[in-house]
């Protein structure tokens, strides 16, 4: 018998669970929609996991680079981006029984100066009423040919004037900085939000502790210095927590590579430990769960994921799985 693809719709189904806790209702915070080459992921696939089995209601869309202009000038092709989410976003509209997209961020480069004004406005007409702020990440590979998605953001970013000054600009305008980048740039990305206290920042994937290449068997000696910077960065009242993507297939725990995804017994039992770390740290009101699908869809289902979230915290108080679960995103991005 074949085996099927990892990420396939058939290598998912292999496990099938029971939906705890059904009625909770869930903002996923962080999902991306793409048609390209090697892979779609659209309304009807973002619809047949939202649709599940859990109670999802509302998502924000982040940058992926999917639909920019191909032609105009360079720093206005990426809003070409919230051009092609926002017809997405008003489809998901029609159905009042499926998740609605509820917001979008976009991207810039912070560092344009006078012009990030104009970016930002045109994001604004381009996706109106939906358009929340921006990510430029910050993620600058060490050994990017052990990666599957390889950040390649210039060294220094994070300590870059104009950029910090493009990162206060939002934050004067009322928008949100979401970045994501890997653990060893984690105490960077906390002299940034030390910097620029006045723009609420949204650190992605727990800083993305890194698990292939050379750091492949450094899981224990890396997780003791990440618990420290998150406990650093959390310091910093502007600071707010997405929970989840630590399933890409860079994180390395190699679920991908399996006869079969894993349940979220598993999930739980491999991960609770980041997620537990950063909840103490930053407090329910702090912290969202995120889906990052599709990327984590390389390693497990949504409906799994969802599952193996709500027992990670199946002890907590109603009012912070609430929050996690559902009023911290609300709030941060105005849904």
């Amino acid at each position: 018998m074949v085996k099927p693809e990892p990420g396939s719709e058939a290598w998912l189904n292999l496990i099938r669970e029971e939906i705890i806790d059904p009625e909770r209702p869930i903002v996923d915070p962080h999902h991306h929609l793409w048609d390209r080459a090697w892979g779609r992921y659209l309304l009807d696939e973002l619809w047949a996991d939202t649709g599940s089995g859990h109670n999802v209601v509302t998502t924000v869309y982040l940058e992926c680079g999917s639909g920019y202009f191909p032609s105009g000038p360079e720093h206005l092709k990426p809003v070409g981006e919230s051009v092609f989410v926002n017809e997405i976003a008003t489809a998901s509209r029609t159905d009042p029984d499926r998740a609605t997209i509820g917001a979008i961020v976009g991207r810039a480069d912070l560092r344009l100066g006078a012009d990030l004004d104009e970016v930002l406005e045109a994001h604004e007409t381009a996706a109106p009423g939906l358009f929340r702020g921006i990510r430029h990440a910050g993620a600058r590979a060490l050994y990017p040919e052990t990666l599957r998605i390889a950040g390649s953001a210039p060294e220094g970013l994070y300590q870059d004037d104009s950029f910090r000054r493009g990162v206060a600009r939002l934050g004067e305008l009322g928008y949100t900085y979401d970045t994501w980048h890997y653990h060893h740039q984690n105490q960077d990305f906390a002299d940034l939000a030390l910097a620029v206290p006045g723009t609420t920042m949204v650190l992605n994937h727990f800083g993305t502790p890194v698990g292939v290449g050379p750091f492949a068997d450094q899981r224990d000696a890396i997780f003791e210095q990440w618990q420290r910077d998150i406990e650093l960065i959390a310091q910093r009242p502007n600071v707010v927590a997405k929970l989840g993507g630590l399933a890409m297939p860079d994180n390395g725990f190699g679920w991908h590579d399996r006869d079969l995804p894993p349940t979220s017994d598993e999930f739980a039992e491999a991960q609770a430990r980041y997620y537990l770390h950063t909840i103490r740290c930053f407090g329910a009101d702090r912290c969202m769960f995120e889906s990052n699908f599709p990327v984590d869809r390389w390693s497990l289902s949504y409906h799994v994921l969802w599952n193996g979230l709500k027992k990670i915290v199946a002890d907590f108080p109603e009012n912070e799985k609430h929050a996690m679960f559902y009023g911290t995103a609300a709030r941060v991005y105005r849904l």
